[in-house]
């Protein structure tokens, strides 16, 4: 089946994105449907951007879900065959959607992506890499991609989407993971390119939260994802090591820098609570 702008919707996650959101919103199609997934109580951005924007419809779910769940929420409310992953701090080209919907025909695929516009930070990995001319090919088939720009085949999920325990990072590794173990295609295309900004989704005024955020889920989700697929005792061997450095560098920073010492400080926190297996629990605390 072919992607079309009928059967496609665009989900986005959200939390304080008001200084980037529009933007990102002005580069799509309005004909589009968009879902947007608000992590917060903020009543009033959705009052707003529901008037400014039409086929749009935004959810207020009262707490910080996460990436995984949020855009969980958002696939589970759209009623088409295909949703486009999109984060607040992407762009789409004048061209983007269309070069999609050209190439999905008669395209089997789980998983569809643009490529970055920046070919420095390349939104993909892929074992073609290593072949001859590489580049030469518009349709690249990829192992994982960069998860604020995908287009996913719902039919090819069976409703198991992104793993909820998983708060943020390695969440679309994991999907993309599971999808080749599936021997599912996942591609990316040259001709459909996209602008991300990165790291813009907040509110800079948040930002030093946001950093002790990133620095214990780093951890936490790196611990999780390879004792998912690798089990325990590679986990532990592969993240020891950062560990060990944390604990030094908390000791290191704790006269010199006390923002860097607590830096290290949640990110050794991250390894030890998923090391026990616990819950990803921390939350930004963002108001």
């Amino acid at each position: 089946m072919q992607i079309t702008k009928e059967n496609l919707t665009i989900v986005i996650v959200t939390i304080k994105s008001q200084n980037i959101i529009e933007k990102c919103l002005d580069s799509i199609d309005p004909q589009i449907n968009k879902i947007i997934v608000e992590n917060s109580s903020d009543n009033n951005f959705k009052s707003s951007i529901e008037n400014k924007y039409q086929n749009l419809k935004c959810y207020v779910v009262g707490e910080n879900l996460g990436m995984g769940s949020g855009n969980n929420l958002g696939i589970m409310k759209s009623q088409t065959n295909f949703v486009m992953i999109l984060n607040p701090d992407t762009v789409l080209k004048p061209n983007t959607l269309n070069e999609l919907y050209e190439v999905s025909k008669n395209l089997d695929f789980s998983i569809l992506c643009p490529i970055n516009s920046d070919k420095q930070y390349p939104n993909f990995s892929s074992k073609q890499l290593k072949q001859k001319n590489i580049f030469n090919e518009d349709l690249l088939e990829a192992d994982r991609v960069d998860g604020y720009a995908m287009v996913l085949n719902k039919s090819k999920f069976q409703n198991n989407f992104f793993d909820e325990n998983i708060f943020m990072y390695l969440e679309n590794d994991d999907l993309c993971l599971r999808m080749k173990k599936q021997n599912e295609k996942i591609y990316v295309y040259k001709k459909s390119i996209i602008e991300h900004k990165g790291a813009s989704s907040i509110d800079k005024k948040y930002s030093d939260e946001v950093e002790l955020s990133r620095n214990w889920h780093w951890t936490w989700s790196k611990f999780y994802f390879r004792r998912k697929h690798n089990g325990f005792i590679n986990a532990f061997l592969f993240n020891f090591p950062t560990f060990i450095k944390s604990c030094f560098k908390i000791i290191y920073y704790l006269l010199k820098n006390k923002q860097k010492s607590k830096i290290y400080t949640y990110r050794a926190s991250g390894f030890v609570n998923s090391f026990l297996n616990k819950k990803s629990w921390y939350r930004p605390k963002i108001d």
